[in-house]
């Protein structure tokens, strides 16, 4: 609602029915200490004209910058019929669905969203969306680690996203969940297959491709986890999946459970969101997935109908007994996806996925080109990579905005034993000509 139409005399009428004087007085069970008070850095109100004014020279302070960054956030070209139809009043205005009643063309497409998800991770079974990959992340842990009914330890290598393993960190450390950290080999950015008995463990992460851009050996690491007794949590970049090996297909057995964030696939970089985690999983584990499954039923006359089922949150069945208290999907977005997979197809996803690696690789010849540049890691990897300077990345990262070039993402705060390292991104919309201006530039700021 764009704005409050209620009068003076509405307001009025209101508090006498429920025989309250005054607004404030609704609220005087909030102890004094707790409120804040008058609002004193509050500007005057503005007109419409004006509120439009201003957002427009705010837009305008963004630029039309070039971005490298990635690390998590990944701009990719969206086709404009993606959200000209999630837009549309029947997605836009519909309500979170994880009433029994929700609408059936709701609940149809997540359902088709579920079915596409499974398909591209080479899973059975996908729930209705969490809310980003960091949190899907997190419940995939507590997820195995009840499945395990015994370790409470899980493997996280740290070439997962430290924002990631930070939001596990968060989450699990008050459930006695021990998480114990993987070392990479310093050449290849692969992460170690452990050598040395690591006792029992409910879960190892495998990210795919790992916060470095490079491709794990998956195989190998899945296949060391089922013999140790441990199950397989992929991470994984959904956009990666049109080229590369579904995480239902590492190994001998495949991975347990797949998770990652969907932003890729038609979320555009908006200030930080809105973004979702997906989260897929065997058959043997589907009672411990949380959040929502919406399924296909037929009614009493034969008629094929969707519905929302295996809802084990707390809301529905006993506290004791649920296995997440999440109460919201990001159904919007996930419609984004569900429209932009289908526009797509799975020959448009392989040629944005092999056009962005393509033109990272490009993009990472050039860099390695310019005097002071190295490239980090030997190992294979996506659309991104990390190179190493032969100065501090803050100030050269500066310089390249001061130029239009967002330059990538600075490294040495999370990883101090990499030295002066850039984590660098190029995606399908890239040209030539973007590649060469960004080389052309780094070139000249190490140059002074």
């Amino acid at each position: 609602m764009p704005f409050i139409p209620h009068t003076d005399e509405d307001v009025t009428q209101m508090l006498a029915a429920i025989g309250a004087p005054s607004i404030d007085a609704l609220f005087d069970e909030i102890p004094t200490a707790l409120r804040s008070g008058k609002l004193t850095q509050v500007p005057e109100a503005m007109t419409e004209m004006e509120i439009s004014r201003l957002m427009h020279e705010r837009a305008d302070l963004d630029g039309r910058q070039l971005n490298f960054i990635g690390a998590g956030a990944y701009e990719h070209h969206i086709p404009a019929a993606v959200w000209q139809i999630t837009t549309r009043g029947e997605f836009y205005s519909a309500y979170t669905p994880y009433q029994a009643e929700a609408s059936q063309g709701t609940l149809q497409l997540i359902y088709e969203y579920q079915t596409m998800m499974a398909s591209l991770t080479g899973m059975d079974v996908s729930n209705a969306s969490l809310y980003d990959g960091g949190s899907a992340l997190a419940e995939a842990v507590l997820m195995a680690v009840r499945a395990h009914k015994g370790a409470m330890r899980v493997l996280m290598p740290k070439t997962v996203s430290p924002l990631y393993r930070a939001v596990v960190r968060a989450m699990v450390k008050n459930q006695h969940i021990e998480l114990v950290e993987l070392d990479y080999d310093p050449a290849s950015g692969m992460t170690v297959v452990p050598t040395t008995d690591m006792g029992d463990f409910a879960a190892l992460v495998i990210p795919q491709p790992n916060f470095f851009g490079v491709l794990e050996d998956v195989d190998a690491l899945t296949d060391w986890a089922h013999a140790h007794g441990g199950r397989v949590i992929a991470l994984t970049n959904p956009t990666s999946l049109a080229l590369l090996k579904a995480p239902g297909q590492w190994g001998t057995a495949g991975a347990d459970i797949a998770v990652g964030d969907g932003q890729p696939l038609g979320a555009p970089l908006s200030n930080g969101g809105p973004y979702y985690g997906f989260m897929t999983c065997k058959q043997a584990l589907v009672r411990q997935m949380p959040g929502r499954i919406v399924g296909r039923t037929v009614d009493l006359e034969g008629k094929q109908g969707f519905t929302l089922t295996l809802q084990a949150r707390e809301q529905h069945i006993r506290r004791s007994k649920a296995t997440s208290n999440i109460c919201t999907n990001q159904g919007l977005v996930v419609t984004a996806s569900t429209i932009y997979m289908s526009l797509l197809g799975p020959e448009g996803l392989k040629r944005v996925a092999a056009t962005s690696h393509a033109n990272t690789r490009s993009l990472l010849a050039q860099l390695c080109a310019i005097a002071g540049v190295t490239q980090a890691f030997s190992g294979h990897g996506f659309h991104e990579a990390v190179v190493q300077l032969d100065r501090p990345v803050a100030p050269v990262l500066a310089a390249l905005q001061a130029q239009g070039i967002l330059g990538g993402h600075d490294l040495s705060a999370d990883y101090p034993e990499l030295g002066n390292a850039l984590l660098i991104c190029a995606t399908e919309t890239k040209t030539a000509a973007d590649l060469q201006c960004y080389a052309q530039q780094l070139g000249l700021a190490l140059s002074k």
